[in-house]
């Protein structure tokens, strides 16, 4: 069990899948640590390769061809050191949900196998030492707005863990799913996202094909949606509008998720690649990532990511990447709906704000 929610359960505070470095300006530093990343070179000399098509073959339900090709990888944004240096990449083709996993979605999953989250059984005594019994109950980590203005340097601020909250109950056990079954399903873990997709068929998106797809057939641009934050005056996606944390106008209708796809699609026809909620992706999280892969050379064919996390930020905690941000980013603090941007996640803990997709290989019955 990792260090942030043993925390958790020990003092009963709450755990942010995305740590203080998110905020603009305070990435975590390159680390010196190495380990490999799983990948192919492909020689740069060819130049750059052609986008592949899909074969001729019907597209899974609720699913979207997303060809493949060559784009360069990364956020320029000095901020956000972990997603740089940019690098080139090429990934195969592939399919994609076309939203975030829904309740609805989820329900069936659970209905057919029995599945049970991580948020819903009770935390093990032996993997939280000197935890108070009373502390050792099931639930997961609401936001938790405060009253007033707070420094942004410490999170547990307004994240709560709230005993009862998991995905059939996501603000905790007087809430419910009513009028929210076409949301995304929240509350869920890596493994838990991992266990609905092999049932499914399908796998999680390795990071370069999750960035790949959200550029919508785009080399360049700076949100999934377009390259103005607003355009036309209107909010094209559902995140945070206001002070952060403490005050959400909720201008783009929503103080929480949204029902998935109630903004526009992107190039691709994807929805909510920026927004609304984080996806877990199948990578493991280091800060040098990029730099591993720039250092192969040359282009580099379908990365699966490193063998292994380093965050040097919380040294022996292991994070899977995220991306895509939420409803509760915004450039006050976290800006990571930005395109090429990072986030990371413990594995075994969930948010309100987390959620995910899944992705499917051609030719896969």
């Amino acid at each position: 069990m990792t260090r942030i929610r043993a925390v958790v359960v020990a003092l009963g505070l709450g755990a942010l899948v995305l740590p203080a470095a998110c905020k603009r300006g305070t990435a975590a530093p390159v680390s010196d640590a190495t380990g490999p990343v799983s990948s192919t070179p492909v020689s740069a000399v060819s130049g750059a390769r052609p986008a592949a098509a899909l074969p001729p073959e019907p597209a899974p339900p609720d699913m979207v061809g997303i060809p493949g090709g060559e784009f360069t990888m990364g956020c320029d944004d000095p901020s956000m050191q972990d997603a740089q240096p940019p690098v080139r990449v090429s990934v195969d083709p592939f399919w994609m949900d076309r939203t975030e996993v829904t309740n609805e979605e989820f329900a069936r999953f659970v209905k057919a196998t029995g599945y049970v989250t991580v948020a819903e059984k009770k935390p093990d005594a032996k993997d939280f030492p000197g935890a108070p019994p009373e502390n050792l109950v099931a639930g997961s980590v609401c936001f938790n707005p405060p009253k007033g203005p707070v420094p942004l340097d410490n999170h547990y601020v307004w994240w709560t863990y709230v005993h009862g909250a998991n995905w059939r109950h996501p603000e905790g056990p007087k809430s419910n799913l009513e009028r929210r079954m076409k949301h995304p399903v929240v509350h869920v873990a890596w493994r838990d996202a991992a266990a609905y997709a092999t049932w499914a068929g399908k796998r999680l998106p390795t990071e370069a094909e999750w960035e790949f797809a959200s550029r919508g057939g785009r080399e360049h641009g700076k949100y999934a949606w377009g390259e103005e934050l607003k355009p036309g005056g209107k909010w094209a996606a559902n995140i945070w509008q206001g002070h952060f944390p403490d005050t959400n106008t909720a201008e783009d209708g929503y103080l929480g998720t949204a029902p998935v796809a109630s903004f526009g699609a992107e190039g691709f026809g994807l929805y909510d690649m920026g927004g609304n909620v984080w996806e877990w992706c199948a990578d493991w999280y280091r800060p040098d990532t990029y730099a591993q892969l720039a250092a192969q050379g040359g282009v580099v064919s379908n990365p699966k990511g490193p063998a292994e996390s380093v965050d040097p930020g919380e040294p022996g905690v292991q994070k899977r990447v995220n991306r895509g941000g939420s409803f509760l980013c915004s450039d006050q603090y976290c800006s990571r709906y930005v395109l090429g941007s990072r986030g990371k996640g413990e594995p075994d803990s969930g948010t309100s704000n987390v959620g995910f997709r899944c992705v499917k290989d051609p030719g896969r019955s």
